[in-house]
């Protein structure tokens, strides 16, 4: 089993440096069993609004590829994979939460936990979109999504954002895991292919969105004056 660990400025904010850090890790790991957690009192406070106020265009279409593969590569892991919610996991930070197989949330009451994408003004790229309607419960992924709310460990777990709550969510992580790792490999990593592969499987046209809709509206200069102004706060 590895232990991962996702850590960066403004409570392990996604950047660039981050996601490639956590791809580099990805690759040392090789397949093997895998729990994450995030350095300090946080996952992951979302994305780096910082450098996404700042980066070119071409830097943005970089930043969003390295989420797509984070993405992409966490849904598919072969082996099993737990994340310690140790506390925030706001807006990437759920998104990289949803993507692993059990999701131990902290039961300290400060924490917040959602999906606020919207309330930024960023749109979902299109394999996190599928993903989390693929992994959230139904009746509650429109209010998710679109509410843009945060919520307390308590309330995340009753619409699905995490599986369980622990007093110590790191050694209930670790104990989730042994268990799973414990099970045949192949089988697991063969049933969970074929429970996901086709999720992101996404169409031409999706891909195309994303290039021409997803992309630019993350550079806009309306995104930027209000990223800009919220920082001022």
């Amino acid at each position: 089993m590895v232990e991962l660990t996702l850590e960066g400025p403004g409570k392990n904010a996604l950047s660039t440096a981050v996601l490639e850090g956590l791809l580099a890790q990805l690759d040392a790991a090789e397949g093997q069993p895998l729990l994450l957690t995030g350095a300090g009192d946080a996952l992951s406070a979302g994305v780096n609004l910082k450098e996404i106020a700042t980066l070119p265009p071409e830097g943005i279409a970089h930043f969003l590829s390295l989420l797509d593969q984070v993405v992409r590569r966490l849904y598919l892991w072969p082996a099993p994979t737990v994340v310690a919610v140790n506390g925030h996991a706001i807006a990437g930070g759920s998104v990289i939460a949803c993507t692993f197989d059990l999701r131990i949330g902290t039961t300290d009451a400060r924490a917040r936990i959602g999906l606020n994408e919207l309330a930024i003004g960023v749109r979902f790229p299109p394999a996190a979109l599928a993903m989390l309607r693929a992994r959230l419960p139904t009746q509650h992924v429109d209010r998710l999504l679109l509410a843009a709310e945060l919520h307390s460990p308590d309330e995340a777990l009753r619409l699905g954002l995490l599986d369980e709550l622990s007093d110590d969510v790191l050694t209930t992580a670790r104990a989730r895991l042994a268990a799973l790792a414990a099970y045949p490999r192949e089988p697991y990593a063969r049933t969970k292919e074929a429970l996901r592969r086709a999720t992101l499987d996404l169409p031409a046209s999706a891909l195309k969105v994303f290039e021409d809709e997803v992309v630019p509206s993350w550079s806009s200069p309306a995104l930027r004056e209000r990223l800009l102004r919220q920082l001022k706060r």
